[in-house]
């Protein structure tokens, strides 16, 4: 049953009350009001008791912290294995399993979209380009599939007519993801950040490198393991292909952190009041604008440097917040949200089997592998060719990597990163992933042309 399905009425059977019982039995549903006595509900679980003696935890040993060897608990097994629910992995994982097969997907929080949601980089840049003088939208296949939905649904996207470049809204993208990721059966863990790569204890015997075979997460009840065919990192910073030993560049970029303020529809300045800065740009919820922020480069796989970006910025928005609420006219605009997603834009980058580069980009250069087609900001110059393998490392077997990672030169990173791009790569990843699974081969060795005639039924655009 897909979301948008679940009526109150079925809501009621999921939570086990018949139609007939409902009026008696939601009196007795605990409500958030206040209670007068200590207790809260007195059908309380006793729960159960663990006396200590199944911790290993790590040692100090000589000032030095060690960690016990121990075996790791398996918690499932599948065809491909999508580590990553932002823009890429979304599509990847969706491709694959609309391919016909087993689709696993582990993102690291509680919702799907990357920063597309959690980040608050609602903004849709990067699907057009110019074409004979003419703007045509590159992105399409699933990532148009996703606009498309995201207008039948209430404030959901807009600026998507006259070729603009369109923003949504991040909750309610959240909710579409939701939406398509069980519609396609896929069996998803949140709250898991991966941890290691798994890798067999022989190498390929053809190219002689290390195959991958899963990938080790963390999650709150310890390490636990998922085993894959095929492994596609959609993390964004590498996380799979880092600690596969795969070949890659770590790289510094700007590092910010948006947010969205709400009553800009309350606005009555006096007439001579000059704007203030920093009121970023319309949403699809009237009222309501998301403000971008750059950030200094700096190093996003850092803890210590996301820490103290994490406090910095937020002052950073308090005082802007202040300087517009001090405004004549702006007094009833507030502080709505801070992304809860750092905007960390660039980190690790494969290096692929090919690199694409931003002189190959304008010169149009053609690739037999191509996934995809990328676009530009503002439609204003031709779209390039995604190679699929700029998407494989050179090294490592059965792994696949999508979005702001595949392989590509400093200059090419911020067309490579923006979202449609991101689903672009992906839906060629997810697509790629699903063919080897089903020929039985390595990723390096899928029949491109079985990829992209799959990538074309399901309406990619490729050039």
């Amino acid at each position: 049953m897909k979301l948008s399905e679940l009526s109150r009425r079925n809501w009621l059977k999921t939570v086990g009350l018949g139609l007939g019982a409902t009026a008696v039995n939601l009196a007795g549903i605990p409500t958030q009001r206040a209670q007068a006595d200590f207790v809260y509900r007195e059908n309380m679980t006793t729960g159960t008791l663990h006396d200590g003696t199944e911790a290993v935890p790590c040692r100090l040993e000589d000032d030095k912290v060690i960690r016990p060897a121990k075996e790791i608990p398996q918690i499932s097994e599948t065809d491909v294995l999508v580590v990553g629910g932002g823009p890429a992995g979304c599509v990847a994982a969706i491709a694959a399993a609309r391919a016909g097969v087993r689709v696993t997907l582990v993102e690291r929080y509680g919702h799907f979209g990357g920063l597309a949601t959690g980040g608050l980089v609602v903004h849709i840049l990067g699907h057009w380009t110019m074409e004979n003088g003419e703007k045509i939208q590159v992105c399409q296949g699933i990532g148009e599939e996703m606009m498309k939905r995201l207008e039948s649904l209430p404030n959901g996207i807009i600026n998507r007519e006259n070729k603009r470049n369109p923003t949504l809204d991040a909750e309610v993208y959240k909710y579409l993801l939701v939406e398509m990721i069980t519609e396609a059966n896929i069996d998803v863990f949140l709250h898991s950040w991966a941890l290691d790569a798994i890798m067999d204890d022989e190498p390929d015997p053809e190219t002689g490198h290390p195959v991958i075979r899963g990938v080790v997460f963390q999650t709150k009840t310890g390490p636990q393991a998922i085993l894959a065919k095929q492994v596609i990192d959609t993390t964004g910073d590498g996380d799979i292909f880092a600690t596969s030993g795969a070949a890659y560049t770590q790289r510094m970029y700007t590092i910010g952190l948006p947010c969205r303020l709400g009553n800009l529809d309350q606005v009555t300045p006096p007439e001579g009041t000059e704007r203030p800065r920093f009121l970023g740009d319309p949403t699809p919820v009237p009222g309501v604008n998301w403000v971008n922020m750059g950030g200094p480069d700096a190093d996003g796989c850092d803890v210590r440097t996301l820490s103290q970006l994490e406090l910095q910025h937020r002052k950073r928005i308090w005082k802007q917040f202040l300087d517009i609420h001090a405004t004549p006219g702006y007094e009833k605009v507030f502080l709505m949200e801070t992304a809860p997603q750092i905007g960390v834009r660039i980190t690790r980058v494969i290096e692929g089997v090919e690199t694409l580069t931003l002189d190959d980009a304008k010169a149009g250069k053609k690739y037999d592998d191509c996934i995809g087609i990328g676009g530009a900001w503002g439609g204003d110059h031709i779209g390039w060719q995604i190679p699929y393998r700029a998407l494989l490392p050179k090294n490592v077997e059965n792994l696949i990597t999508a979005g702001r990672s595949i392989s590509g030169e400093p200059r090419m990173s911020d067309v490579i990163r923006v979202i449609p791009n991101c689903w672009v790569s992906g839906h060629g990843a997810g697509c790629a992933a699903a063919v080897a699974v089903q020929n039985h081969c390595i990723a390096r060795n899928v029949p491109i042309e079985t990829v992209q005639r799959l990538l074309l039924e399901q309406k990619a655009w490729l050039g």
